[in-house]
Formats: C-alpha cells, sequence, structure tokens
C-alpha cells in the first residue's frame, strides 16, 4: 500500500504543478510530461536488460555455491549474529549466505554484483514467508540494511570528483565512511522498534563494535595514502575480491563432485527470469520519477527552501538529497551538475558527493527487490529506508561543515 501511495502521489503533484504552470501560459510543461513516460519507460526496459546478463551470471555462480553447500556454511558461520538480527528465519537456511554476498558487494561498492545477489536473497526469503503478498520482518530488514548503502569503498564517488577536476578527489574519503556507517545504524535501529529486535545482546553489540573498530582501522590505513594510491588500492580490492569469490565458488563446487556447469545453467535461467519479472514494476516507479521530476515541482521546492531559509550551501546540495532515494542516475547527474555549477572543491560539491557515496536509491531498491518476488504489501520498509536516508542526509550535511567549512 505504501509504493501505492508513493506512485499516486507522485503522479498528482506532478500533474497538479503542471496545471498550475499552464495556467500561467507555460504550456510547454505538458509536453515534457509525455515525453518523460515515454523515455522513462524505455529506461525500465532498458535497465531491466541491461541486468539480464549480470544477473544470470552472477545467479549461475550462486547456484553453483549452493549446491555445493557454500551458501550453507556461510550461514551456519554467521548464524549466532544474524540469528538475532533475523529471527524468524531457520537456522542454517540459505538466505543468509546470499544475503551476506549482498552486504559484501554492497560494502566494496561492486554495485553491479549486488544488485543480482540481493534479488537472490529476497526471493531465498520469500520461500520462508508465509504471506507472500506480504512483506516480512526478514525481508523488510533486509531492505533497509541494503537500501542504507553501507559503502566501505565508494570507488565511482571518487572517480567522479578526479574526472571533475577535484584537487584531493578522496578527501571525501573519511565523511562517506562516517555517514553511511551512521545510515546503516540508523536503518537497523528504526526496523528493529518496529519489529521488537533485541540489539542489547552479548553477540550483537560485540559484531557492532567489531565492525566499528575494523572500519576505524580502514580508515586510518586510507588516511595516509595519496589519492592516485587510495583509488589505486579501492580499485583492486574490489576487483580481487569479486574475481577470488567466482573461482572459490567454482572450485568448492568441484571438491564436492558437483557439476559446475549444469548448476550454472540452472542458475542462470533463473536470473533470466528475474530480470524480465521485474519490467512492470521499474516501468511504474520509474514513470512516476519521471513525471515529477519533468513537472519542475522539484526546482520549485528547492526555491521555497532558499526563501525560507536563506540560501546556504546545503539547500544547493538537496536536489541530490531528493533524488537520491527515487533514482540512482538522476542523483549522479545532479551531483555532477552541482560539481560543474560549484566546483567539485566548493561546501556544495563536498555535501553532494559525501551524500551520494552514503545513501542508496531506496524506492528503486523496493520496486525492484520486492517486485521480483511480487510483493504488494510492504508495511514499514519504505518508512525506514527513508528514515535511513534522511539521517544519512543530515549526518552528510554536518560532516561537510566539519571537515571543510
Amino acid at each position: 500500500m505504501v509504493l501505492n501511495y508513493i506512485f499516486v502521489a507522485f503522479i498528482l503533484i506532478a500533474f497538479l504543478w503542471a496545471l498550475i504552470q499552464g495556467f500561467r501560459g507555460d504550456f510547454s510543461i505538458f509536453s515534457a510530461l509525455v515525453d518523460s513516460t515515454f523515455s522513462m519507460s524505455q529506461t525500465s526496459v532498458d535497465i531491466a536488460l541491461g541486468l539480464v546478463g549480470v544477473m544470470s551470471f552472477w545467479l549461475g555462480i550462486m547456484k553453483v555455491g549452493e549446491r555445493a553447500g557454500l551458501i550453507a556454511f556461510l550461514s551456519k558461520l554467521t548464524a549466532p549474529f544474524f540469528g538475532k538480527l533475523f529471527p524468524s528465519i531457520p537456522k542454517g537456511h540459505h538466505s543468509i549466505g546470499a544475503m551476506i554476498m549482498n552486504f559484501s558487494a554492497n560494502m566494496l561498492g561492486l554495485d553491479n554484483a549486488a544488485t543480482p545477489l540481493g534479488l537472490k536473497a529476497m526471493q531465498s526469503l520469500q520461500e520462508i514467508n508465509p504471506k507472500k503478498d506480504t512483506a516480512s520482518d526478514a525481508q523488510i530488514l533486509f531492505l533497509v540494511l541494503n537500501s542504507s548503502g553501507l559503502t566501505l569503498i565508494p570507488v565511482s564517488i571518487l572517480a567522479l570528483r578526479a574526472s571533475m577536476g577535484a584537487a584531493m578527489p578522496t578527501d571525501v574519503f573519511v565523511p562517506i565512511l562516517i555517514t553511511t556507517f551512521c545510515s546503516s545504524l540508523a536503518g537497523l535501529l528504526i526496523t528493529s522498534l518496529f519489529q521488537k529486535i533485541n540489539l542489547f545482546s552479548s553477540t550483537v553489540l560485540t559484531v557492532l563494535l567489531l565492525m566499528s573498530l575494523m572500519m576505524s582501522l580502514m580508515v586510518y590505513f586510507f588516511l595516509g595514502l595519496s589519492s592516485e594510491v587510495m583509488n589505486a588500492y579501492a580499485s583492486l580490492g574490489g576487483n580481487f575480491m569479486i574475481a577470488l569469490l567466482i573461482v572459490a565458488f567454482i572450485l568448492f563446487g568441484l571438491l564436492k563432485k558437483q557439476d559446475v556447469y549444469a548448476n550454472f545453467i540452472d542458475g542462470a535461467k533463473e536470473g533470466f527470469q528475474t530480470s524480465i519479472q521485474i519490467i512492470p514494476y521499474l516501468v511504474a516507479m520509474l514513470f512516476a520519477i519521471g513525471f515529477f521530476r519533468a513537472s519542475g515541482a522539484l526546482d520549485h521546492l528547492m526555491d521555497a527552501l532558499k526563501f525560507l531559509f536563506g540560501d546556504y550551501a546545503f539547500i544547493d546540495a538537496l536536489p541530490t538529497a531528493f533524488m537520491k532515494p527515487l533514482s540512482g542516475s538522476g542523483a549522479r547527474a545532479m551531483m555532477v551538475e552541482s560539481m560543474q555549477n560549484f566546483g567539485p572543491d566548493s561546501l556544495v560539491g563536498r555535501i553532494t558527493s559525501i551524500m551520494q557515496g552514503s545513501t542508496e536509491t531506496t524506492f528503486y531498491v523496493l520496486a525492484v527487490y520486492f517486485g521480483s518476488v511480487k510483493i504488494k504489501y510492504t508495511r514499514h520498509a519504505a518508512f525506514c529506508g527513508v528514515f535511513a536516508d534522511m539521517v544519512g542526509v543530515l549526518v552528510a550535511i554536518c560532516m561537510a561543515y566539519l571537515f571543510f567549512s
């Protein structure tokens, strides 16, 4: 129902705003609205078709690991921690291993690998969901943690800043780490309140403290490197991990005397079917987002905020914050636009970089992940995801002023 309200709200607000513009004599706005319906529908199909190859490959690899028992091994290894966070998941269920793979890919900034792994995890969780059209507690927590955007190595942001001519592209690295950790922690806390999850158990506290320590050590390590060396290490680390993962799954399958090729093909077929299945959900959500953007309502909202709060730097960065939960490519375009207008080393440029590197495209994730398992009733998933995004935006602004003001 939440997605229904969001979908309808975007369309109605956009149309009403277009009517206002029409009464003022700007009839071109209706042409822009209609054009957006065609462009976003085509974009939806392009995204889904672009996922076919990646989905087929990664679900093929996952099927190899699943039938060889590697996913079950990862599930057992992390059962004490994930058992506390996901009490509804049976002990040793393969969905735990799939979630771990997805979280790992997100942390390394491997977006192409994270999406198919996340869809596989969502499908695994759907197997134990008693109400197939309603999101379970486990599915909601997984989606919120996924959409909160925990990223340890924001390679794409650093690369974009370098291409835009930033004097030190990596100067936002530490603020991004702090912000993305706060965003993910906020998502975990708010979802735990809804689901009455006990976060004060010794296991959960120990893991969270260890994660904080590991992040601190990694920050300390990267701060001692030049920007060129940092980018090289980040890229090398991500590529090495993904190559090691592929080879490990295949070797494990051979050691278990599995038919690796046949298992890969079975998983690849599932990937193809999933990619096609999400097209209607993508079309619906991206159409609503495109309609809203084309109406010009977002631009006028920014003007109103400047009138109310003054012409502060963080106001000019808010379009990226507003667009990030809706469209990853739209938010990226707004970040680049802000760096072009204000400079990559300006306060606005740095705020948008931190925002872009520390939050996820929440409504896109909602549409794709829940759409892949035909979930209609998302319960508190959207609220918790947006709450984590809001915390991420506020911390990003604070970190930018703290480090660069």
